[in-house]
């Protein structure tokens, strides 16, 4: 199989600067559609914006890959009387990472104001604790980059209470092979996505199975993939874990024996496994205390099929995330192999 790198780091690099926190993700779905169209790629999307893509296979067995767009983000909670941002989060940000970035508020006319996540307590030369003050939604707010001394001021933006506000991704892909940006969890493993089906169109090489591509747009909130269409295995190909009692790094596919939704298939797990060390893949097997995937989303919503989850090592996640290209390789190497 051949992986044409430079699609996948220029796409990944592409998507991870479309804002997309979950509940606002109608334009990159748009955008993967536009990419899954120039493959030919059959599609559908789901009535909450899921977006399914179909890659023919030899049988009518079904596997799924599920892989996530939305991100975490901010929305506008109230408005201060000096003219600042309270906000209420979307997802699990590691907030004290958050501490200085830069910002972009979006009202619901389109209009893009920008701004920067302080907290409350931002001077050392005025305030005795900026050093130590907690940073979380309670102790911070979002600066706007406006003359605005009031809360009428703001209103008169047209920014208001249920406005998106989106992170910086501060997205570099460097030359030794990196990718470090927010929000690798989970469009790095769209690029792969799309780095997997360019390697079965060049090579004219069918799956084993039908696969269908579930590109999710809730994940980041519990339901992502909550629903799903009938499928025989679903696979969440999403970040794996790098730290404390880990094997994983950020060279290495991960394979998931259990996260806090409890074990994963274990033929699955042991194919993965398998196919890992007869390929030669740099790969690791873990398990994730603080981790729910798109399958654990669709096991509570009923469906029945068997589950894995799968993907490259990504650290410090939820905060500023990096992986390198041989992480991403790995991943669609074994996928490959898994489906062939």
């Amino acid at each position: 199989m051949n992986i044409d790198k430079s699609y996948v780091l220029s796409l990944a690099e592409e998507i991870l600067k479309i804002p997309s926190p979950s509940g606002y993700t109608k334009e990159i779905v748009e955008r993967i559609k536009q990419e899954a169209d120039a493959f030919g790629l059959p599609t559908m999307k789901t009535k909450k914006g899921n977006l399914i893509m179909t890659l023919e296979g030899q049988d009518d067995k079904t596997v799924g890959l599920s892989v996530h767009v939305d991100t975490l983000g901010a929305m506008v909670r109230s408005i201060t009387s000096e003219g600042e941002l309270r906000f209420t989060a979307i997802g699990g940000p590691s907030w004290p990472t958050m501490d200085g970035e830069y910002c972009t508020i979006r009202t619901r006319e389109g209009k893009d104001y920008s701004g920067t996540f302080l907290s409350t307590a931002p001077a050392v030369h005025v305030h005795k604790e900026a050093k130590d003050k907690l940073r979380n939604p309670d102790h911070m707010t979002v600066r706007i980059d406006e003359r605005v001394k009031s809360k009428e001021d703001v209103l008169k933006l047209g920014i208001d209470t249920g406005d998106f506000i989106f992170f910086d991704p501060k997205t570099t892909v460097t030359n030794s092979g990196f990718v470090k940006s927010r929000f690798l969890d989970d469009k790095i493993n769209v690029a792969s996505m799309f780095g997997l089906i360019k390697a079965f169109k060049e090579s004219k090489t069918l799956p084993k199975h039908t696969v269908k591509i579930v590109i999710s747009t809730y994940e980041e909130v519990g339901h992502g993939a909550a629903w799903i269409p009938e499928m025989d295995e679903f696979i969440a190909v999403d970040m794996g874990c790098i730290g404390e009692d880990l094997g994983c790094t950020e060279y290495d596919v991960s394979i998931c024996a259990k996260d806090s939704s409890g074990p994963y298939d274990y033929d699955l797990v042991s194919a993965f496994k398998n196919i890992a060390k007869d390929k030669n893949i740099n790969h690791a097997v873990d398990i994730y205390p603080f981790y729910g995937s798109d399958v654990s989303a669709a096991l509570r919503g009923g469906n029945d099929f068997k589950g894995a989850l799968v993907g490259p090592g990504v650290h410090a996640s939820h905060g500023m995330e990096r992986t390198h290209y041989d992480a991403v390789k790995s991943t669609i190497e074994l996928l490959y192999y898994y489906l062939t």
